[in-house]
């Protein structure tokens, strides 16, 4: 916010007690949109905002911005993909040793004092020492995953619409033929129509009762209620999420599975990687009102167009 308002004038539309009101005052001004994680930009609000040229999306994931509205006013949207690249993967890393090692469950049995009341841990039925792990969505997170995975001695295959000529992992173009070959799945897909609930009832099935997943993309991506239930009937081991389909509401349900390892959508959230994915955002509104060029345009509104 600090950089922004270095450059430019700001209407802080999240103060808004009345959005509607806020959104008509400025309608013959605005000419850049900066949106925040949450933020909903839809048709109706770029429909309103007659002037708007650019909108600089903070992360990878831009679902809530009515991308096609966009593109057919000819409004750049931009994102800030690669400076949170290895801070996601890390997480995505810990994520995946804490489902399967039960990290913060035996640490809650240490803090609870059952160490000394009722003996060692027990020893975890899973290890990543016999998984293969396919990952859903490999692109610049998920080959940053692959990588981390690679040093760990842990075979890596993946699931893309198409596949990569620059990897040597196998590709498979059907998401539950991969579920049935692997035992983890590690999902990296944004959200959107295309890929809502791809993860279903059939793939968990096909992951078989040894199966993790564990999902930094979107909680869309991931039938909730079927993940739920198979934790519940051991259709699957376990799961790690870092994201959730309504956050920040998580299910009861998840929440009371011992299977469940739920973080609160933090893979990119430290300050370092916060500040360079907000810096990214002011670089390309600043770079597209100096030079009339995105840094970081989205392949819905590309750019030279």
């Amino acid at each position: 916010m600090a950089a922004l308002e270095a450059s430019f004038t700001i209407h802080r539309g999240y103060e808004a007690a009345d959005p509607d009101a806020f959104v008509a005052s400025l309608a013959g001004r605005v000419r850049g949109i900066a949106a925040g994680l949450q933020t909903p930009v839809d048709r109706a609000l770029i429909e309103h905002l007659p002037k708007v040229e650019i909108i600089a999306s903070f992360g990878v994931g831009y679902d809530p911005i009515d991308v096609k509205a966009a593109a057919e006013r000819g409004i750049v949207v931009t994102n800030t993909p690669d400076v949170l690249t290895e801070e996601v993967a890390d997480t995505g890393i810990g994520l995946l040793l804490m489902t399967v090692r039960e990290f913060s469950a035996s640490e809650r049995y240490l803090r609870e004092g059952r160490w000394v009341k009722e003996g060692p841990y027990r020893l975890t039925p899973a290890t990543l020492r016999n998984r293969t792990v396919g990952i859903v969505g490999l692109g610049r997170i998920g080959m940053a995953i692959a990588r981390r995975l690679e040093a760990m001695l842990v075979p890596v295959v993946y699931h893309n619409r198409n596949p990569r000529s620059d990897v040597k992992y196998r590709h498979y173009p059907d998401l539950k033929q991969m579920a049935a070959d692997v035992d983890t799945i590690i999902v990296v897909l944004p959200g959107g129509a295309a890929t809502r609930n791809a993860v279903d009832a059939e793939v968990l099935k096909a992951l078989g009762p040894n199966g993790i997943l564990i999902n930094i993309g979107r909680g869309s991506v991931v039938d909730e209620p079927a993940l739920i239930e198979a934790l519940q009937k051991g259709t699957i081991l376990a799961t790690g999420l870092d994201v959730f389909a309504k956050e920040p509401q998580v299910p009861a349900e998840l929440l009371a599975l011992p299977n469940a390892v739920l973080l609160p959508h933090v893979a990119s959230a430290s300050l370092y990687t916060r500040d360079a994915m907000g810096q990214l955002v002011v670089d390309n509104l600043k770079s597209w009102f100096a030079d009339g060029k995105p840094i970081t345009p989205v392949a819905e509104t590309p750019w030279p167009r």
